[in-house]
């Protein structure tokens, strides 16, 4: 069975462009990569004694369960390097999963159309908060609703307070 899978790349540490490019090409193993937003600079949240991170969002098409592609996602943030030193700190790469079309699956505590399994909560818990997540995302599926809160992403990005600034890099 074929899943579409909505996932949120970022990288503050090294080339970022270079990282995030590695890191589409190594999800190409996991499924095909149905839609790639552009490229966005943004400020970094919560921990901002940071760089700025370049973060795109992807629709993935797997046949991987949820808890596979998690740890498959795992893998190859350590192949690229990733070391988890600090909470929300700098990151050579981070590849989180947002939505999951196919929510039901016996490992999990299904709540309404939320998965919380092993430390994986499917919708993101924060993506509604996050413009750096929302931005990205409006830009390959504006019209996707968000399974809790019933709104599209793009009602849902229109919806952030001002703040959190996301710009398409100077090229």
């Amino acid at each position: 069975m074929i899943h579409l899978v909505y996932l949120s790349l970022g990288s503050n540490v090294g080339d970022r462009e270079a990282q995030l490019r590695d890191a589409l090409a190594r999800l190409g193993a996991l499924g095909r990569v149905a839609a790639l937003s552009s490229l966005y600079e943004t400020e970094p949240v919560e921990f901002t004694d940071q760089p700025w991170f370049l973060n795109c969002a992807v629709a993935l098409e797997t046949s991987h369960t949820p808890q596979q592609l998690l740890a498959a996602i795992l893998d190859l943030e350590g192949k690229i390097g990733r070391q988890r030193v600090q909470k929300k700190g700098p990151r050579v790469i981070d590849i989180d999963i947002l939505l999951f079309d196919d929510l039901l699956f016996d490992d999990a505590i299904v709540h309404d159309e939320s998965i919380d399994s092993n430390g994986l909560t499917i919708p993101h818990p924060a993506m509604h908060q996050r413009r750096f997540v929302l931005e990205p995302l409006a830009e390959i599926a504006p019209e996707l609703l968000h399974p809790i809160f019933k709104k599209t992403i793009r009602e849902l990005r229109d919806a952030l307070p001002p703040g959190q600034i996301v710009r398409k890099p100077k090229t």
